[in-house]
């Protein structure tokens, strides 16, 4: 498998390849200055990239930048599963998707392309959690909630059931989120509430 992005993330996507019995043939990275992560070369940048029957995953925590790669690039996406993530049967995972270590995804929930479900993160029962999200570490998504396309849920926050939360949303570490939010609203607290927007509003 290749990665794009050899950085932090990238090493943990690579040890989850690793436990699953696969290998990382090699990064792409548009720092010149990298040559290599955990002793696997850096191949070179982004655009020197040539699509081929091996799968890849991009591992790059921003989701903006993820979502950027997807369309400067052709490739065959993967996705990946800590062993030690907790996934029911009925759950449906997009390609190009991690699933980090304790991470639990309960029955009937839909996880859409690209999308990170980071360390210990807790998403319950119908969800529906579109492209290119992020589900920060320790995060808890109760029952029948929406989560729009690019949004960051960080660390350690809550949002009730059925709320819906909009595309592009930042929602900051520790919030409580009790209400539906706005697309590109930016929220914190508890409760939590709307501080701005982001700039793509």
């Amino acid at each position: 498998m290749f990665l794009f992005g050899a950085s932090g993330h990238a090493k943990v996507i690579t040890e989850m390849i690793q436990l699953n019995g696969g290998n990382v043939s090699g990064f792409y990275d548009d720092d010149p200055q990298k040559t290599s992560l955990m002793d696997i070369p850096v191949l070179g940048n982004t655009e020197a990239y040539k699509s081929g029957n091996e799968k890849s995953l991009i591992s790059i925590g921003n989701n903006r930048i993820r979502k950027k790669v997807t369309e400067q690039i052709e490739a065959t996406y993967g996705q990946v599963i800590h062993p030690k993530a907790v996934v029911s049967e009925t759950v449906e995972i997009g390609e190009g998707t991690v699933v980090m270590a304790g991470a639990v995804i309960n029955p009937y929930t839909k996880i859409g392309k690209h999308v990170i479900i980071n360390t210990a993160a807790s998403v319950d029962h119908d969800c529906h959690v579109s492209d290119f999200v992020h589900i920060a570490p320790k995060s808890t998504l109760c029952g029948g909630i929406s989560i729009g396309e690019g949004t960051l849920v960080g660390s350690g926050s809550v949002i009730i059931p059925n709320t819906k939360v909009g595309k592009w949303v930042t929602i900051g570490a520790g919030s409580v989120v009790i209400e539906d939010v706005p697309d590109y609203a930016v929220v914190v607290g508890n409760p939590a509430r709307i501080i701005k927007y982001n700039s793509e509003r």
